[in-house]
Order: C-alpha cells, then sequence, then structure tokens
C-alpha cells in the first residue's frame, strides 16, 4: 500500500466519514496561498536549485518524469503532499486494488489492475478473479498466435492476412493508439486495421483494399448492442457476401469480444471464438484485456506479456512508493496545481515521437470521460473545477500548428512533453533525426516556461541591426509572455514494456486527481444519455 508522508485527518470521504468538500481542506487553503504569490518561471529557471530539481524528478518502470519546468518549489510541492494525504488518496487506491466496488454509483468494483497482474500469487482482488483472467487471456492469445501463425483461414482455406477491428471509444482508441505506438515489432504479413466511425465512407476505404477470403473481423462490444459497431459488423458481413462467402460460410471470419456472448452467438459467432470481458473493466480501461486482441495479432504473446509486465510494474510502484517518489501521484497533484491553482482549464500532451500520435486521443477518453464530472461522490454539486480538456498530438507538427497561441495566445495551458530517448529505426542517419527531434522538445518547454520580456526583446531586435524605430515597433509583437508549465516524460525506448507502463501511469493518475477532487471517476452517465437520445431520433439527416 502506498505511503504518506503525514497522517490524514478523519475529514475525506471512506470509512463512512463524512464527505469534506476540496476547498474546506487546510492544505487546499494553503496552496491557494501559495499560488498567490508565485515568481515567474523565469527566475526559478535562472538560478537553478539542485535540490529542486531531485525533488521535482521520479522514476518509475523505467520512467522518468522531469517536472523542473513546473511553477513550483518545495512549499508548494509538501502543501500538494498534504492535500493528498487529506483527501486520504492512499485509502481509496487500496480499495480500488483490492477490488472493492469502488465504481459507487454502479456497484461495481474497478479491476483493471488485475488484467495486467493475474500472475501474482498474492493478488488482493483474490484468485477467482485470476483465473478467470489467465482462462481468458490465454484464449486470446492462442486465437492470435493462430492468426500470426498462419493457421487460422478464411472460408477458402486461405490464411487471413487482413484483421480489421470494429469498435468504438475504449474498443478502438486503446488498441489503435498501441498498433501504431509498437508497428517497429508488428508481424510482417498480418495487417491491422481499425474502423470505429459508422460513416460508410471509414468502412469503405478499409474494406476496398482488402481480399475477403483472407479478412477476419474483430467485433468490439461489451454489450454487443453498440449501435455504431453492429451497423459496421452488418455491412461487413454484407461486404462478405457478395464476395460469394454466404451466412452458412461466413463463421471462420468472426470473431467477438462482449461481456453478453449470447449476443454474440445469436447474432453468429460461433462461441469458441467469443472472448470475454468483464463488467468490472470499464471500455477506457480495457487495453490489457481481450480488446488487446487487435494489439496481440499485431506483435505476439511475448509483446503483449511485456506490456502487461510494464503496466503491472507502473501498478506495484503506484502502490509500494512513498507519496513523494510516487510517480502517478506525481501526475496528478502537478495537473490539480495547474488546474486549480494556476487557472489552467486545458492540458496538452505533446509528444515527440511519431509513434505515439494516437496516445493523445487514447488520453483524452481515459481523462475527459472519467473525470468531466460535476458531481461530488456524495452527489453535491462540485464546487471547483474537476477534469481539464486534454487535447494535442505530435509536438513537431504541432510547432507549426497552434504552439503560436501559447506562445503568445490569452490561454492559460499546462503541457506534457513526451519524449523516447532511443530511436530503433533502420535508416542511416536516425540519430542526427534523434537529435533534432529532442532539440525541439527541450527548446519548447524552455521557451514556453521563460518567455522573453519587452527589455530582452528589444536588445534582442537592436542586436539584428534593426533601427530604433523598427525595434520600438516590433517589440510588442516579438515579446513572449512565458510562465507556462510542463512536465518533461521521458520512455527509454518505445517497446512494449514502457508502452504499458506510460499507459498504467496515466490511468494511475486520472483515478488519483478524481480521489483529490472527491469524483466518481468510473461511471460515464454523460455519454449514456447521448446514446439514449440517438436511439429516438428521427433517421432523416437533412432538413427538408
Amino acid at each position: 500500500m502506498m505511503t504518506l508522508a503525514t497522517d490524514p485527518p478523519p475529514t475525506a470521504t471512506g470509512s463512512g466519514q463524512a464527505f469534506v468538500p476540496p476547498q474546506q481542506r487546510a492544505a487546499w487553503q494553503r496552496l491557494l496561498a501559495l499560488a498567490a504569490a508565485q515568481p515567474h518561471l523565469r527566475q526559478r529557471l535562472a538560478h537553478p536549485d539542485p535540490a529542486r530539481a531531485q525533488t521535482l524528478r521520479w522514476e518509475a518502470a523505467g520512467l522518468v518524469l522531469d517536472a523542473t519546468h513546473q511553477a513550483l518549489g518545495r512549499p508548494e510541492w509538501e502543501a500538494l503532499l498534504a492535500l493528498a494525504a487529506e483527501s486520504r488518496v492512499a485509502e481509496q487506491a487500496e480499495a480500488l486494488r483490492r477490488g472493492e466496488p469502488v465504481n459507487t454509483t454502479e456497484g461495481r468494483a474497478a479491476l483493471h489492475v488485475a488484467l495486467r497482474g493475474s500472475h501474482w500469487a498474492d493478488a488482493p482482488w483474490g484468485a477467482t478473479i485470476n483465473r478467470c483472467v489467465q482462462r481468458e487471456l490465454q484464449r486470446m492469445l492462442q486465437l492470435a498466435e493462430g492468426v500470426r501463425a498462419g493457421a487460422w483461414t478464411g472460408a477458402r482455406g486461405e490464411p487471413v492476412t487482413d484483421v480489421v477491428n470494429l469498435g468504438i471509444g475504449g474498443s478502438d482508441l486503446g488498441p489503435r493508439m498501441a498498433v501504431q505506438a509498437l508497428a517497429a515489432h508488428a508481424h510482417p504479413q498480418v495487417r491491422v486495421h481499425f474502423v470505429s466511425s459508422p460513416d460508410a465512407w471509414a468502412l469503405y476505404d478499409t474494406l476496398r483494399r482488402l481480399t475477403p477470403a483472407r479478412t477476419l473481423f474483430v467485433v468490439q462490444s461489451k454489450s454487443f448492442t453498440t449501435a455504431e459497431t453492429q451497423r459496421l459488423a452488418d455491412s461487413a458481413r454484407r461486404w462478405l457476401a457478395e464476395a460469394g462467402i454466404g451466412a452458412a460460410q461466413q463463421a471462420p471470419h468472426w470473431v467477438a469480444v462482449t461481456a453478453q456472448p449470447e449476443r454474440a452467438l445469436a447474432w453468429g459467432v460461433p462461441r469458441e471464438q467469443i472472448l470475454h470481458i468483464w463488467d468490472w473493466v470499464g471500455g477506457r480501461y480495457s487495453l490489457w484485456s481481450a480488446i488487446g486482441l487487435p494489439l496481440a495479432v499485431a506483435i505476439g504473446r511475448d509483446g503483449f506479456e511485456q506490456l502487461l509486465a510494464g503496466a503491472h510494474a507502473l501498478d506495484r510502484h503506484t502502490w509500494e512508493a512513498p507519496a513523494a517518489r510516487n510517480l502517478p501521484l506525481a501526475l496528478a497533484l502537478l495537473g490539480v496545481w495547474n488546474r486549480n491553482f494556476r487557472a489552467c482549464p486545458t492540458h496538452l500532451l505533446a509528444v515527440y515521437s511519431w509513434r505515439l500520435g494516437e496516445f493523445a486521443r487514447h488520453v483524452q477518453q481515459l481523462d475527459m470521460e472519467s473525470n468531466g464530472k460535476r458531481t461530488h461522490l456524495d452527489g453535491r454539486p462540485v464546487s471547483v473545477d474537476t477534469g481539464p480538456i486534454v487535447w494535442g498530438g505530435q509536438g513537431l507538427d504541432a510547432q507549426h500548428a497552434y504552439f503560436q497561441l501559447l506562445h503568445q495566445g490569452t490561454h492559460r495551458v499546462a503541457v506534457d512533453f513526451i519524449g523516447v530517448c532511443e530511436d530503433d529505426t533502420p535508416l542511416p542517419q536516425a540519430a542526427e533525426h534523434l537529435r533534432l527531434v529532442h532539440s525541439n522538445l527541450r527548446a519548447q518547454a524552455r521557451a514556453l516556461a521563460v518567455g522573453r520580456d519587452a527589455a530582452a526583446t528589444a536588445a534582442a531586435l537592436r542586436a539584428q541591426g534593426l533601427p530604433e524605430a523598427d525595434v520600438q515597433r516590433l517589440t510588442p509583437h516579438c515579446t513572449y509572455p512565458g510562465d507556462t508549465a510542463s512536465n518533461l516524460l521521458w520512455l527509454p525506448r518505445l517497446d512494449p514494456y514502457h508502452l504499458g507502463a506510460l499507459v498504467a501511469a496515466y490511468e494511475h493518475k486520472v483515478f488519483y486527481q478524481a480521489a483529490l477532487w472527491g469524483i466518481q471517476p468510473f461511471d460515464q452517465w454523460g455519454v449514456e444519455l447521448g446514446k439514449t437520445l440517438a436511439r429516438t431520433m428521427d433517421n432523416s439527416a437533412c432538413p427538408p
């Protein structure tokens, strides 16, 4: 269990105690006072403090988090740790770890951690869950290995060469992100594709490149009633039929992943090709389950097991590291500092690795679907800002897109820069490419933090030999306020183990932030409202 630096007072959620809103906690009030007296980041970075640098550095499962570009020092960090103690985050993390019904509105556990810890003999969630997870994991991996080996054949006896994932939300974003991130580890002959949108062009653009007799579809739907996924599956079934593979012959072309196997069976998927997912696995936390089948096809048994190992190593760090050295808790506390005390309504993920191009979209769902809440755990309206707007993408491309707004716009944005230390690309000049990528990452973090005031700007313009009139004219346009805070998060290499650790780190960050705000991160009633209304809408799409 995670240890904390101070004993929490009996004022937070849990143990039958009354809920105390965050802003009524002593540490929250202390943080408000500290935030009002912050020096500019330019001042902090102009005089580097080795002790501060050590305090604001964390390591876990090979990941390194450098928060020296954050707008805080030791007093603020100690107050944030006190907030974690008052909020009883360790107690809530232990409840999740033990498989208690932490999803309080639906009365469920949230045991995605068991999906990557089923080998743990003394797992606190118990041997029964371990056996269930292991059984489905082995079924999924065996299926994936059969496809990879060419042993899975279609209706005409030809080996499957293309696997098409049909799913939306968590059934798409996690596996899609991981398949791209781990492209260097992918099978050379079996290709994996993803279709999530019911827009006909999304499916058509994928299918027109494929051979029906060599295509396997994976229908991913927890309920097996998701309208978007069902529409895609029905169209894909028609596509097979039009290629001469009738309904009676289509069984080898379908696999389902669902919590409702009888529905999949009734639709036409053979029972032995139906993989199970449980109610205690949320869609946005399901990469580690049979939802990860497309990834297992791409990277194989060993790769998928390494992904689970990296995530489990990060889990153990989360539960066992002292609060002051706990990397996911640090991400959460730094996020709360920026969201609630530095007025940053949005959080940017700028990844400096092409293969992590889908990572921001995965975290966007993970974070915003979890912490986009306006009620506390006791049902009262929230009285503090909760989950930020999460966005982002490729950092180098973004420098030529929206970084201008970060440097000189009127919005205050918090940033996570994510980099990969090593490059395994077989290009002869790969090292030079990597140096350019890293120099841009570090330069942007520094420029956003330090900025450039009017005096420095005028001096720089004069150094270019500009006439004084031009110096005066251009100085307002070339001055940068700076003071934009950021994290630098480094992976040693982009392999299954470290990708697993990275995703798990953000999962735990989101959970910890929910604990700090006193909200429920595992339900998604807003999403359900939209689905309900969609079923009642008139079919006519356009006005008369």
